[in-house]
């Protein structure tokens, strides 16, 4: 149930990034956007989520930077963390999970297969 769900989603593609706020906030969830990795580490910190949707390539610092520097600092209080890339997922899952992410989705992707994968995280 996404009521009372937060989510940040960090990309730097303001059309990638407007249509997911979009979609997850009709959808039920509390949801912040950034567009570099330096905003999304500093609101990861500040604030609590239970999702970060992570843009690997973005300015100042990438999305496996940020997601392991939100795994060390959290420790098993992280938020799930979901990273988003236009890289083969089949080649980038291993540098996913190793930087902390939950799981990878490849660009272009469908807003159901997200949202799938957004559910089962959150369950």
């Amino acid at each position: 149930m996404a009521s009372g769900k937060r989510i940040l989603i960090a990309d730097d593609d303001p059309d990638i990034a407007d249509l997911l706020e979009t979609y997850f906030r009709k959808g039920g969830y509390e949801v912040t956007v950034v567009v570099n990795g330096k905003d999304a580490l500093q609101r990861a910190e500040n604030s609590k989520f239970d999702l970060v949707l992570l843009d690997v390539m973005m300015p100042y610092i990438d999305g496996y930077h940020v997601a392991s520097e939100i795994t060390s600092k959290f420790g098993a209080n992280a938020p799930k963390i979901l990273i988003v890339t236009s890289r083969d997922v089949a080649s980038e899952r291993g540098m996913a999970l190793l930087s902390g992410a939950s799981d990878a989705v490849q660009k272009p992707f469908t807003l159901e297969e997200l949202d799938a994968k957004v559910k089962a995280l959150l369950e």
